[in-house]
């Protein structure tokens, strides 16, 4: 098995490629080694000293290092991600029931909130994973026009994740739905 590696926009993150499916759809994000229990291979990686964070996502798996240089950690996540996925093991816990966070907008707002979720599945989320991160919609306030949106993996803490919220992002959706007017990031 060969597994690539490919840095990404935020240098404690690092986005692991074992070419094969990592999850059928979708992504978990694990900020902390008490949320990777549903995960049999992110409760590995949090195993490892120095690793702070991992997320999944379809091809790839991305790991946040607490500090420190990569080239002590890079080997022994190479090594634990081969270990699990070469024994034919789950990723996730297929017993655990993965209830997603709850979404906050008015229900008048219906309509927005499915035209602001359509252009982040189809614009944003693909060009995101390709940095090894995530963006998943958490809520829409109709009053001020503010869509707020959860940035994990390596959007998480990245130095440029502001500047893709606010330059990217907002823009792209201030452009194409008159009611929104800003973009924040709120945690999980």
């Amino acid at each position: 098995m060969f597994i690539q590696t490919e840095s990404t926009p935020n240098p404690a993150t690092m986005k692991f490629l074992p070419g094969r499916a990592v999850l059928k759809e979708g992504a978990a994000d694990f900020p902390t080694a008490e949320a990777a229990q549903r995960s049999p291979l992110a409760a590995r990686l949090f195993a490892i000293d120095g690793v702070a964070g991992v997320m999944l996502g379809s091809d790839f798996v991305t790991v946040t290092k607490a500090g420190g240089d990569w080239s002590a950690l890079k080997p022994q996540v190479l090594g634990a991600i081969m270990e699990h996925f070469t024994k034919g093991l789950e990723v996730l816990d297929t017993q655990e029931g993965g209830a997603g966070l709850a979404e906050s907008y008015d229900p008048k707002d219906e309509e927005i909130v499915v035209q602001i979720k359509e252009l982040l599945e189809t614009r944003v989320r693909p060009a995101v994973a390709r940095d090894g991160g995530d963006i998943v919609f958490r809520g829409f306030e109709g009053s001020s026009g503010t869509v707020f949106l959860n940035m994990r993996g390596s959007c998480a803490g990245c130095p440029s994740s502001t500047a893709t919220l606010k330059n990217g992002i907002e823009n792209m959706l201030r452009h194409y739905i008159p009611e929104v007017n800003a973009v924040e990031a709120v945690s999980a």
